[in-house]
């Protein structure tokens, strides 16, 4: 098993959630407290600032719009959210989409998008690909300038799946932020680091595991095998969007997060891969209390920046 940052290993015993799983799965409104405390109190505080925020609504969908303090045109960028399509919310990650807004002088909505298991798959997708869709179409209401897509776990399957539909329908995307995403959610996937890390770094497999099958319920057949539930998976992955995909060594993800960075390689996409030694799944939020994590957020955010503004 890969060594794990010291800094984000002391973070995890402060918070008592180093090690094993409990013998009793949680249910999911433990899952969903247990996320909201942990992601608010590792949140910088003060929040980083940024020019403005507002909720609001979109097609129906929840969101949170970031402006950013500089004037003129700037880049758009669709947030979607990690926490196993289960958990997690636009409060979860505000600390992550202000760094974005700040960091790229862009324009940043982060989606609030339905959860498993009371919405299954493809209630999530839906929300998003409409958003996002709504926002390409109406650019002046946003930041005028090119658009991107981000998002870290579930919320870079979403991602992943979005970037695949508006390439299948010719609309523009600029570049694509994946950190740690799942790509295959197959019923037969099997992925070394699904046993070299399947438990003491945060996300378990078992974890994995469950949350996959809430987010299909009953519908758990020939859907999870194919986009946009599984973007891996897809039959072509040609003239995509340019990606930063990046990966912690200690993550039961990692391997299909990396494998989905080569397969857009293969296909010719511009791609940065990175795979960060001792970073866990979830280290986009843990960047002010781990400098390895820092690092790789810098690194992903800034390169992800370069793609947007179209220089190498």
């Amino acid at each position: 098993m890969p060594t794990m940052d010291p800094e984000i290993a002391a973070l995890l015993a402060e918070f008592g959630v180093a090690g094993p799983e409990p013998a009793a799965p949680p249910s999911v409104a433990e899952m969903r407290a247990g996320n909201r405390a942990l992601s608010l109190a590792v949140a910088p505080s003060p929040p980083l600032d940024v020019g403005a925020v507002a909720d609001q609504r979109l097609v129906g969908v929840p969101v949170r719009v970031y402006r950013p303090r500089t004037e003129g045109p700037a880049p758009t960028v669709l947030f979607f959210h990690g926490g196993g399509f289960v958990v997690g919310d636009l409060d979860t990650h505000d600390g992550v989409c202000r760094r974005l807004c700040r960091d790229l002088s862009a324009v940043v909505v982060s989606v609030g998008y339905r959860l498993a298991p009371e919405f299954p798959f493809p209630a999530a997708f839906d929300d998003c690909a409409s958003v996002a869709t709504h926002v390409g179409d109406h650019p002046g209401d946003f930041g005028g300038g090119v658009l991107g897509l981000a998002g870290d776990s579930a919320g870079g399957n979403l991602a992943a799946g979005v970037a695949l539909a508006f390439r299948d329908e010719g609309r523009p995307l600029a570049a694509q932020l994946l950190a740690y995403p799942a790509t295959d959610l197959s019923p037969g996937r099997a992925y070394p680091s699904l046993a070299e890390n399947a438990t003491g770094n945060l996300l378990t497999t078992a974890e994995v595991q469950r949350d996959i099958a809430l987010y299909f319920g009953e519908d758990s057949g020939p859907a999870a095998g194919h986009p946009p539930a599984s973007p891996l998976l897809a039959a072509d992955h040609a003239g995509l969007a340019p990606a930063v995909v990046g990966c912690g060594d200690c993550d039961p993800l990692r391997d299909e997060g990396l494998a989905y960075a080569d397969a857009l390689a293969a296909a010719g996409v511009r791609v940065h891969r990175h795979l960060y030694p001792g970073l866990i799944h979830g280290f986009l939020s843990f960047d002010s209390r781990s400098k390895a994590a820092d690092v790789a957020v810098t690194e992903m955010i800034a390169e992800f920046g370069a793609l947007l503004r179209g220089t190498p």
